[in-house]
């Protein structure tokens, strides 16, 4: 793989080439979304891109040319550049268009519902808690951002002002992944007795934002680590009680003086389920096994932008396979059309969750001690 490789590029070429409390709510409303959806013929909700990375331009504004309920109606930049290519290519009016000192008129603007925030994750708790003081509905990147109490900072925000908050979870939505959830809940196997869960990719540019740990908040745990923590949390359906982790080791100061290259860590889940996790900027791998009392469930890739493949033991999975960043929004704005409210799994909770397991992995491997969950 070549070493200017960014993630975004290398999860674009994989899809080429290749608290119990929690799980009460959690799980029967993920695996209860329909794959297929009538008609649409109601108002679109607008939604405006804060920030227009790789991730907006090539992922959510290409899949939300393909929503029938929603649109992109308004974006947020800093750069003038990136807001004419835009408003062109987009049909955006300028009325719609922001940069990062005019974001708060946003709340004049009748036109997005919306505001969807893919900025580095030190900026999600501003952005957030300054997109619901103007009284918009909130969609906001994993990780949800760099410690606990911004993400309670977050929710509380968005609660104070009675706006909508969900984290981008797009594996909630994609049919291997849901398809797998169903498996583990009916039991279809029997019940799971191990998972092993990996991510990792080679990062490229060295002056990025996502090795400076005051912009990304580490490395690639952060970054894609926190996948294997949502591939453990949904396929148990129940949280982990202890973690135990290791740093790997520094193969490249230079690049690594700020965030860790690699880093594994060991869940214990209820039931005695054990959990290997590892994630990587120098490694390239991907995939979520389980086994069972009676099979096996194994996808690779598993958590990329797709195509996900994945096997059981009884053979081939073979499901629909669907941009994932179109699934995902066209079924947040359908349930939050016929509820006014987002889907529960996606939550600002769920994202304080995650920042709380990730935050005990780091405490973990610093410490090497076993961090207790409960």
């Amino acid at each position: 793989m070549a070493e200017n490789q960014t993630r975004r590029s290398f999860l674009q070429n994989l899809g080429v080439g290749l608290g119990t409390t929690a799980a009460a709510f959690t799980i029967p409303s993920l695996v209860s979304i329909p794959e297929s959806k009538p008609k649409y013929e109601g108002k679109k909700l607008g939604i405006a891109l804060v920030g227009l990375g790789s991730y907006a331009k090539n992922q959510l504004a290409v899949g939300l040319e393909q929503t029938p309920n929603c649109y992109l109606a308004g974006i947020v930049t800093g750069t003038p550049a990136k807001a004419e290519e835009w408003m062109k290519k987009y049909n955006i009016p300028k009325k719609n268009v922001y940069n990062y000192q005019t974001f708060d008129q946003i709340a004049d603007n009748k036109d997005i519902d919306i505001v969807y925030v893919v900025l580095p994750n030190s900026m999600h708790h501003e952005y957030v808690i300054r997109a619901a003081k103007a009284g918009k509905h909130v969609m906001c990147e994993k990780p949800m951002a760099n410690s606990v109490k911004d993400c309670q900072e977050m929710i509380k925000a968005c609660k104070d002002a009675g706006v909508q908050l969900g984290i981008g979870y797009r594996m909630h939505f994609e049919p291997f992944t849901k398809e797998i959830i169903r498996m583990s809940r009916e039991k279809v196997f029997g019940n799971v007795k191990f998972i092993n869960s990996n991510f990792g990719f080679t990062i490229g540019d060295p002056t990025q934002w996502r090795l400076k740990k005051a912009m990304a908040g580490g490395g690639p745990l952060m970054d894609v680590g926190v996948y294997c923590v949502q591939g453990a949390r949904y396929i148990t359906g129940k949280e982990p009680l202890a973690v135990t982790a290791q740093f790997g080791p520094i193969t490249d100061p230079t690049r690594f003086k700020d965030v860790e290259e690699s880093l594994s860590w060991q869940f214990d889940f209820p039931d005695a389920v054990t959990v290997n996790g590892f994630t990587s900027y120098k490694t390239n791998i991907e995939q979520l096994f389980a086994t069972y009392e009676q099979g096996f469930i194994h996808l690779s890739p598993a958590y990329s932008y797709g195509p996900i493949k994945g096997r059981t033991s009884q053979g081939e999975l073979n499901l629909p396979i669907v941009h994932h960043q179109a699934n995902m929004l066209e079924a947040i704005a359908r349930e939050f059309q016929e509820t006014k409210m987002f889907p529960a799994h996606i939550s600002g909770e769920e994202g304080l969750k995650d920042m709380k397991y990730l935050t005990a992995i780091y405490e973990a491997a610093q410490t090497g001690k076993k961090i207790s969950l409960v």
